[in-house]
């Protein structure tokens, strides 16, 4: 088999725009990965073999034509099952949805096919891309390829534990309240949730997204290495006009200074050792690159952040999303609405006029806190990734679960862009765990961000490709 499937995103395109090796290449290699590695995880759940190697024969012919093809040239990569691709499924995981079947291609599909990817496969989330744990009574359950007794993570658990398994080499994910930043994590890779308004989407086959879904859901890379997600970033940012909260923001900003601040314990979150550890180590690492970081007991309100996100993405069409759980009949789903029922289900519209009045102020506050230190070092979550399905293990575990990820929940109520950076692996009750931090920034400051992320993982060796045992 073609080793071509181990290269980073960067590599690959440009081997292939140097015509090295044809997109028809990479997508045979890609294609034989996928095929030798994913019954033992089932991360790629439709994929449709003729339709990669007619796309990248698209990509090989504008190239003999002397054309440009794009950033991305014939390099395979990934899409979630909860954006629609022409010709497929926009399932989000549930058996309701299996039969809409997308006529175009959502913002996302049509700026990475414009960029030069090809479409290797969709990967699975849970049903309706509600839990950091990824399995469906539609698709089956996603293994961790590092660890299968871990969570691969969700929603975007599919995208994290293909590109971590060497199934493309750039993954899209989907982040709401955590859902690209925790797979990430739970998968030992990177990824990236770019501010709101950076990344145009929008599925013409599903119904329009309530306010809180709109203000707060975006769609962003995972990949082995920064400069990938670099290159994923600036694919996916460009411009499509079916999108209203799109903004013409420029990928990089004015220069800042090198500072950053560290907290370890945001809110007062009980983060475990071995987080701590590789917290301290990224902040090492930032130091002995020149900058200077600042360790801080307290930053603006993240657990507040956290409740009113909560409040926001789940009670705006609560009752109606309760029903479709049950008629779906997914046991996740169900108890990750019913643990937030007393949150989401009292509201009225004087409470979400609140929240949305409240998310100014502290949107406010975090944009003051960045003008002072550009760049701030955080948990991805409070633990090592849980084991798998933990949540379904009682009300405590659930509890545990949610408590846990707050520093993920928080962070899109103000339409910041986060960043999970891989730092190798630690111990866990579960076995070798992967570890990592998270990286914010101000809005649309993804590239300081990136360029945090570039100094903490040149200072490591490079993630590397997991190879998966079946179990």
């Amino acid at each position: 088999m073609s080793d071509l499937w181990r290269l980073s995103a960067v590599e690959l395109a440009v081997r292939i725009r140097k015509r090295e090796v044809s997109a028809r290449e990479a997508a045979q290699s890609a294609l034989q990965r996928l095929d030798a590695v994913n019954p033992a995880i089932n991360a790629v759940v439709d994929h449709d073999p003729e339709e990669v190697l007619a796309q990248a024969a698209e990509v090989d012919a504008m190239l003999a034509r002397g054309e440009d093809a794009g950033p991305l040239a014939g390099v395979p990569v990934t899409v979630k099952v909860n954006v629609d691709q022409a010709g497929h499924a926009t399932t989000n995981g549930v058996r309701l949805q299996k039969d809409v079947i997308a006529a175009q291609n959502s913002p996302v599909v049509d700026n990475l096919r414009r960029a030069g990817a090809v479409i290797l496969g969709r990967t699975n989330t849970p049903a309706f891309s509600l839990r950091w744990f990824t399995g469906n009574s539609l698709h089956g359950n996603t293994l961790n390829p590092r660890n299968p007794a871990l969570t691969p993570g969700g929603s975007s658990g599919g995208a994290a534990a293909a590109v971590a398994a060497g199934i493309g080499h750039l993954a899209h994910g989907t982040d709401i309240a955590g859902s690209i930043r925790y797979p990430a994590y739970a998968c030992g890779v990177h990824g990236l949730r770019p501010s709101l308004g950076r990344v145009a989407a929008y599925n013409a086959a599903l119904p329009e997204r309530s306010i809180g879904g709109q203000l707060t859901a975006v769609s962003g890379p995972l990949g082995r290495s920064i400069a990938d997600l670099r290159v994923g970033l600036a694919a996916l940012a460009a411009r499509d006009a079916r999108d209203p909260w799109w903004v013409p923001a420029p990928l990089v900003g004015a220069e800042a200074p090198r500072r950053a601040a560290l907290c370890l314990n945001p809110d007062g979150m009980d983060t475990e050792p071995a987080v701590v550890k590789a917290l301290q180590e990224a902040a090492r690492r930032l130091s002995d690159a020149g900058w200077t970081v600042d360790t801080l007991d307290a930053v603006p309100p993240m657990q507040e952040a956290a409740d009113l996100q909560i409040r926001m993405w789940l009670a705006d069409g609560y009752e109606a999303l309760v029903a479709a759980a049950e008629k779906e009949g997914d046991r996740g789903a169900l108890v990750a609405l019913a643990g937030q029922r007393d949150n989401a289900a009292s509201i009225d519209l004087a409470s979400f006029s609140a929240t949305l009045t409240r998310r100014a102020t502290l949107t406010r506050q975090w944009e003051l806190f960045f003008a002072e230190y550009p760049v701030l070092l955080l948990p991805v979550s409070a633990e090592l990734p849980f084991p798998d399905n933990l949540d379904l293990q009682g009300d405590a575990a659930y509890a545990r679960v949610w408590r846990a990820q707050m520093t993920q929940i928080g962070v899109p109520f103000m339409g910041l862009p986060g960043l999970s950076v891989s730092m190798g692996s630690a111990m866990s009750s579960a076995g070798p765990s992967p570890v990592g931090v998270q990286v914010l920034a101000g809005r649309y400051r993804e590239d300081l961000c990136l360029t945090v992320g570039e100094i903490i993982e040149a200072a490591a060796d490079p993630v590397g490709v997991a190879e998966p045992v079946a179990r």
